[in-house]
């Protein structure tokens, strides 16, 4: 499972899961017309001693006392694995249950991922092996089958629900995404209901504590006062937009998921911030007030598709009174030399339609929109550890987890977080922070000579 690996308010990367059929490595095949699964696999994972893989057939590969294991245990999943190329058919297998792995718990496979990323070496069949691979498996192995429901409809299908990042497009991407059930999210993220990058004061540092932090250092680097205006768009369940409010600013935020807007909502009334606080369920195109103070974008940019940047960024320029200033936090790619469209797994099961920039593209587009950049930085150690701690909530509450949603949808989860938490170390993924603000006619920014929050 080679991982590369979010929302208005979670993490995105084409996470990347070796083909145990598409592409072996066959230099260590038996001289055999019939192969079985477990030759097959075995080719792709070599001598390694700390993985056993065995079949439905019976066949197997590994030692019997290797630390992790690989099942597979039906027909189905082997033509989940040959009919799909890479990442997708693992996921299917995977999801479905008919690809079971052991020495990991199912929410938590973060150990047998992070094994698999940097220990499996794979390259393309010859024709010759290739055919007797087919032949060996059986041309109706090849077929492809219904996915699980987990599964997204892919791209090419998709034009039935608009063009790519219109407003009935991307609604129908973010609730395919979010609208699982609040009461699975709250297992997952904890108390703070809160689905982006945390900040660490150490590794030690408690998942809410890093949360408060995070919100603390945007609110810091915005420079918010009692009785400011700040817009919170792609808000998710308002953490920002409560933690804004508790402190004397007016804030309003907006997510296009109907379920995450109602959880807003009741959580600010519950802690009587109705005077200051409104999450709406709407685009944050509809958002027809300006003149703010600051804008927080946490997660959202990720969503919009990279071609929007322009219009994005103009938009909320235009909703800044002048030496306003903007917090971009999203998730971006360490070069412009990638495409910027998500792996199978992550589209069909996680972020439809999801789309990653490098943080150069992203600071050239929020200076061309009519910013002053004033600061960026990197928070991917930062993500990895908050994708720790997820991973660690749905391996202790899995039950719940499973109860709240399915078995496939949590299953997906514990698969996209851990495979996310490997691209964060690995740098396959960033997590960016860009800091700008809206200058006058004159250039006047009105910000400190330094720095002025704290780390």
């Amino acid at each position: 499972m080679r991982a590369l690996i979010k929302t208005p308010a979670g993490p995105m990367a084409p996470m990347r899961l070796p083909s145990l059929l598409h592409r072996p490595s066959l230099l260590h095949l038996p001289e055999l017309d019939t192969l079985t699964i477990a030759d097959v696999v075995g080719s792709v994972l070599g001598d390694n001693s700390t993985i056993r893989f065995t079949a439905y057939d019976g066949s197997e590969h590994g030692p019997s006392d290797a630390p992790y294991g690989m099942h597979l245990r039906s027909p189905r999943g082997l033509r989940y694995l040959a009919s799909a190329p890479g990442d997708l058919g693992m996921a299917r297998a995977y999801v479905s249950g008919d690809l079971v792995l052991t020495g990991t718990h199912p929410g938590d496979p973060y150990a047998l991922i992070q094994l698999l990323s940097s220990d499996v070496t794979v390259r393309r069949p010859s024709a010759v092996e290739l055919a007797t691979i087919v032949r060996s498996l059986g041309w109706q192995n090849l077929r492809p089958i219904a996915p699980p429901p987990q599964e997204h409809l892919p791209r090419w299908r998709r034009i039935a629900q608009g063009l790519l990042h219109s407003r009935a497009r991307d609604a129908a991407a973010i609730q395919h995404h979010y609208d699982v059930s609040n009461e699975f999210y709250q297992h997952i993220l904890g108390p703070s209901m809160t689905y982006t990058c945390a900040t660490y004061a150490s590794e030690d540092t408690t998942l809410e504590d890093a949360q408060e932090a995070k919100y603390a250092l945007v609110h810091d680097k915005l420079g918010l006062r009692e009785g400011d205006r700040l817009l919170d768009v792609g808000c998710g369940w308002g953490g920002m937009v409560r933690y804004a409010a508790k402190r004397g600013v007016t804030v309003i935020g907006a997510t296009l998921s109907r379920q995450q807007a109602e959880w807003a909502q009741e959580a600010i009334a519950r802690e009587g911030l109705e005077d200051h606080a409104e999450v709406r369920f709407c685009d944050y195109r509809d958002i027809p007030e300006s003149g703010f103070d600051a804008i927080s974008s946490i997660g959202l940019t990720e969503h919009i598709g990279v071609r929007n940047y322009p219009s994005y960024f103009r938009f909320l320029h235009s909703k800044l009174r002048p030496r306003g200033r903007l917090l971009n936090h999203c998730i971006t790619r360490p070069s412009n030399l990638v495409s910027e469209h998500a792996g199978e797994f992550i589209d069909r099961y996680v972020f439809p339609d999801g789309e990653l920039a490098s943080p150069g593209r992203l600071i050239s587009e929020v200076h061309d929109a009519g910013f002053e950049v004033r600061h960026e930085e990197n928070l991917r150690e930062h993500y990895a550890l908050t994708l720790r701690d997820w991973n660690a909530n749905l391996a202790r509450d899995w039950d719940a987890c499973v109860a709240a949603s399915d078995e496939g949808t949590a299953r997906v989860w514990g698969l996209y977080i851990a495979g996310s938490r490997v691209a964060f170390e690995k740098n396959s993924i960033q997590l960016h922070q860009i800091l700008a603000v809206k200058p006058t006619s004159s250039g006047d920014a009105r910000v400190p000579l330094r720095p002025w929050w704290s780390r």
